[in-house]
């Protein structure tokens, strides 16, 4: 019996607080258009028994998203942008863990502590800073007037540089600290050892070290990705208009259009394209722990 209730509370809260909601989801994706409250029918009645419910739900939503090159241009150009905000995000970010990974001993907590300093501020607080440094009358385009490199203020804010800026600042600590941990659980004679079979540092570095640091940077590259595939804040208040991500076409859907079952459709189809490195990123996690054991 303790068994079973150690193994069942997992399962009791994934149930509770995804299977639930997707199975609502779902059959709301699987539903029509209404002016009523909710928005959408059919509605269960017990008068008229199941089987008439589920006759009335149709795929003619997710028909709609393919038909529509609005949807899928979204979410291609989601996968672009959270693609590339990743890679950006892993070449500030390795670095950085490397520098704390070999910053002397009394140093990494205090690195540590900077690290995880912005989440003490709200998100949103952040975000909108943001738009006082890349404004056209913003903090970076006066410092880059006062000392000559550009002439006139740079077009940033509305733009999907902004973007990118804003995901690689957002999720940063995300990729260092994975990054971190695999590269401080690192034996360093490792590195003695190849420098002394005639390796260069450069050399121990991208034949020992990254190898060595795989398992950080594939749950630091989930870690960003995942999210950054569904952002909304970060496109809405610095994106321009050309900016097209998922999340901006789902909560549009959701609270201006007011159509929930295609809103309902582009978040499934989104929940299962994220499935995939969901996935993914978990078995890493088991295949790290597993080498640990």
């Amino acid at each position: 019996m303790r068994r079973f209730l150690l193994i069942a509370i997992p399962y009791v809260w994934l149930a509770a607080l995804f299977l639930v909601p997707f199975a609502i989801v779902l059959k709301i994706s699987l539903s029509d258009a209404a002016i009523a409250r909710p928005p959408y029918v059919p509605q269960f009645d017990w008068a008229e028994g199941i089987w008439a419910f589920l006759s009335e739900l149709d795929f003619e939503n997710f028909t709609f998203l393919i038909e529509d090159s609005l949807y899928w241009k979204s979410y291609v150009s989601s996968l672009q942008i959270a693609t590339t905000s990743t890679v950006m995000t892993l070449l500030v970010g390795y670095p950085i863990a490397y520098g704390m990974a070999r910053a002397p001993e009394e140093w990494r907590p205090t690195l540590m502590m900077l690290v995880i300093l912005p989440f003490w501020t709200s998100f949103l607080i952040r975000v909108y800073a943001w738009k006082g440094i890349l404004a056209n009358e913003g903090f970076l385009n006066q410092f880059l007037l006062w000392t000559g490199i550009i002439s006139e203020p740079l077009q940033i804010l509305n733009t999907t540089t902004a973007v990118y800026i804003g995901i690689v600042y957002t999720y940063l600590p995300f990729m260092i600290l994975p990054i971190y941990a695999a590269l401080d659980r690192m034996d360093d004679s490792l590195i003695e050892a190849a420098e002394d079979l005639g390796c260069s540092r450069m050399s121990a570095f991208w034949l020992v070290t990254v190898p060595l640091s795989k398992s950080g940077i594939t749950a630091g590259c989930f870690l960003v990705f995942i999210p950054a595939m569904g952002e909304f804040v970060i496109p809405s208040l610095l994106g321009g208009s050309d900016t097209l991500m998922i999340g901006k076409v789902l909560w549009e859907e959701f609270f201006s259009n007011r159509d929930w079952p295609v809103a309902s459709a582009v978040a499934v189809i989104l929940l299962l394209i994220l499935v995939v490195p969901i996935v993914l990123f978990q078995r890493n996690q088991q295949k790290e722990q597993e080498a640990d054991q």
